[in-house]
């Protein structure tokens, strides 16, 4: 009976290699299967410290894989487990386990957008980066202690000292990192634009120019006039004459502006009140783009030395060289804003 039960094994065994074989034959296919459970490109985060059983378990929770132990077994063989990097990750629809494992070893994590845009303040710009999920807040605001050293400012503020633009970041990304990318980018902007600058510009620093961009970008409606703007704030610093701007009055203002603005505000004396200060403010007030720093060191060859309204609703601008032709101005303005009531 030994004997036959013995002969009986001997005859199983093929069989045996043969259901083992074609187990592994199928372990293999499958590392190669797009997943039914991936219907749609699918976000997979990865924290730092996840094994891969820990994240083969997660995804089999979640629904993406059936087999944790299969991913657990095959990203181990061959040798991907411990190559996994932490970070947010888009795995496209259907991949297939070869593909899920090579997305979460690659490090090309997911980058989120976010946007600077041109003419808002420092603190409206660390008020968006706040309001970002993925953004990590270091800060609790401009003025926060050391901001300055960290962004490796000189300057007394960090107003106009971040480059407009969209960055691209991944989760996790701190507010102080993304002010830090865009002083790189404004340091860089700012240098190059001002080795090209125009000659004989009343402007003795970078920081100067970029004080005047700031105004500029607040006072342009349209871009084709923003290098006829620059030359009116040009020629008046060449004539000494004060600037007399209300965007200066209005960063002034501060928290006291409620959006409209008064003869009086025009006469209560802060450092960026230009109707009552020479020269230019003493920091930007806003975040210029590129095009308003190139008007700023390459203004346009006018006479200008007023600019109003032109009353038209079209954001656009009427020029003078006098006084006499810009009070004409202001009153053809003045006249079309009392029409446009009249009409309501």
């Amino acid at each position: 009976m030994a004997r036959l039960r013995g002969g009986r094994v001997l005859l199983l065994l093929p069989a045996l290699v043969g259901v083992l074989g074609l187990g592994v034959h199928w372990a293999m296919a499958w590392w190669d299967t797009p997943l039914t459970g991936l219907r749609a490109a699918t976000v997979i985060e990865i924290q730092s410290g996840d094994r891969i059983a820990t994240i083969s378990q997660r995804l089999a929770a979640q629904g993406t894989i059936d087999f944790p132990l299969l991913l657990t077994w095959q990203a181990r063989l061959r040798g991907l487990a411990g190559h996994i990097r932490a970070g947010e990750y888009e795995v496209h629809a259907h991949a297939s386990p070869h593909e899920l494992i090579g997305v979460l070893v690659s490090g090309k994590v997911l980058l989120h957008p976010v946007t600077l845009v041109e003419g808002w303040t420092a603190a409206e710009a660390l008020d968006e980066l706040h309001d970002q999920p993925f953004i990590r807040p270091q800060v609790s605001g401009v003025s926060a202690p050391n901001l300055r050293q960290v962004l490796a400012i000189t300057e007394s503020s960090i107003e106009g000292q971040l480059f407009p633009d969209t960055y691209l970041v991944p989760k996790g990304t701190s507010d102080v990192d993304v002010m830090k990318m865009a002083h790189a980018r404004m340091t860089g902007q700012l240098s190059e634009a001002w080795a090209q600058r125009a000659e004989g510009l009343p402007l003795a620093t970078p920081y100067q120019a970029l004080i005047l961009a700031s105004i500029i970008e607040k006072e342009t409606g349209t871009p084709d006039e923003r290098a006829r703007i620059a030359s009116v704030f040009v020629n008046r610093l060449r004539k000494g004459m004060r600037l007399q701007t209300d965007p200066t009055v209005i960063y002034g203002l501060g928290d006291q502006y409620n959006g409209t603005i008064h003869k009086k505000d025009l006469t209560k004396d802060t450092p960026w009140n230009t109707y009552t200060r020479d020269g230019l403010p003493p920091t930007p007030i806003a975040m210029p783009g590129v095009a308003s720093i190139n008007a700023a060191l390459h203004p346009a060859h006018t006479d200008a030395l007023y600019f109003v309204a032109s009353g038209k609703g079209d954001g656009r601008h009427t020029f003078s060289a006098t006084l006499a032709a810009h009070n004409a101005a202001v009153a053809g303005y003045v006249a079309s804003k009392r029409q446009k009531g009249n009409q309501r």
